[in-house]
């Protein structure tokens, strides 16, 4: 296959790597098993793990010599992605995540929509898929309304420009030129990058040609703690750049400050009625926090009710943890400076 008479361009495909021994496999191995014809490399940003998957790695880039392993001493994403960047040597750079598992014709289709689309970056759809019935609420949740929201990378929509995208498909130069991802921006660095990819006059695109297989983290704990970092740094972008800020950002914080206050409000109410007070009327405020309730459980029931009952009942937890852990870490990240907090506290 060709473009124009030319040869297909190289891609290099950058994976930032920590303590992903259950998923680094296969998210190696879809990629050597792309169809795309022209040239390519795998460069693995490894950072100080602890679970094997250094050790793992190792072995398959002793097994393959396309694929190709760094040290990532930092550790964070950004800095490993810019790590295996700069090493790349192709002009076009496919970000991958060891979570992620891609297509067969994932590069050829996204090859061919950034050449034709002239855009900087194209995207596409991130399709979680659960292997248990906790994984499956887990993506439910990521792929429906009720959920992340419903933006076009979670649910899909038309081709077109767009504010950010999944992953990431970019040319190479235009990374450089516009400095690389931004390393002191540990979790929303790809909305960051794009944004100024689009303020220095380029393009990022979203196709729904593209759709990439995500695994959602395994136990609650961890998906907690990948929502609330994910609602600190997103707090701290909309502080920092608040020319760019969507609505949708400001919804679970708000949905949390109005629980917040109708808990408060229904305690007093309480009180106030043990005691005789007049303000026994504010008992209603537990109001708020019974329709959100109610919200849950419908939606649970409207996305999940043909996955089973044991899908269906974790989605009811899950979705209240993604929206309150969002809306508490970006309550937290949009009051405070998130990049001393992180460092303080070592995430």
């Amino acid at each position: 296959m060709q473009t124009d008479g030319q040869p297909l361009p190289g891609v290099s495909y950058v994976m930032p790597v920590l303590n992903e021994v259950t998923e680094v496999r296969a998210a190696v191995g879809s990629l050597l098993d792309q169809d795309y014809e022209g040239p390519f490399e795998v460069i693995l940003a490894l950072g100080p793990s602890i679970d094997g998957t250094n050790e793992l790695v190792a072995e398959m880039s002793a097994a393959d010599p396309r694929v190709r392993a760094i040290e990532n001493p930092v550790g964070s994403t950004p800095a490993g992605l810019n790590v295996a960047i700069r090493a790349s040597v192709h002009p076009i750079v496919i970000r991958v995540d060891a979570h992620s598992v891609l297509p067969s014709d994932y590069t050829r289709i996204a090859v061919r929509v950034l050449l034709e689309s002239g855009a900087d970056n194209v995207g596409g759809i991130m399709h979680a898929e659960g292997r248990t019935p906790f994984e499956r609420a887990v993506a439910h949740a990521y792929g429906s309304r009720v959920g992340l929201g419903g933006t076009p990378h979670h649910v899909g929509g038309k081709a077109g420009p767009a504010e950010t995208a999944y992953l990431g498909v970019f040319r190479r130069d235009r990374l450089f030129e516009v400095g690389l991802f931004d390393e002191g921006i540990k979790r929303g660095q790809d909305w960051e990058l794009n944004r100024r990819l689009r303020q220095t006059g380029g393009t990022v695109w979203f196709t729904p040609e593209l759709v990439v297989t995500y695994r959602p983290r395994p136990s609650l704990r961890r998906l907690v703690r990948q929502f609330v970092a994910t609602g600190l740094w997103r707090g701290e972008l909309a502080r920092r750049f608040p020319a760019n800020n969507g609505v949708r950002y400001f919804v679970p914080p708000a949905m949390v400050v109005a629980m917040a206050l109708g808990i408060f409000a229904g305690i007093v109410g309480i009180v106030g009625a043990a005691l005789g007070s007049p303000v026994a009327w504010a008992c209603l405020g537990f109001v708020v926090p019974a329709v959100y309730l109610l919200f849950v459980v419908l939606g649970a029931v409207a996305v999940a009710r043909r996955s089973g009952l044991s899908t269906m009942l974790w989605l009811i937890v899950v979705l209240p943890c993604i929206h309150v852990g969002w809306g508490i870490g970006f309550i937290i990240g949009f009051l405070t400076r998130t990049s001393e907090l992180t460092t303080h506290t070592g995430r």
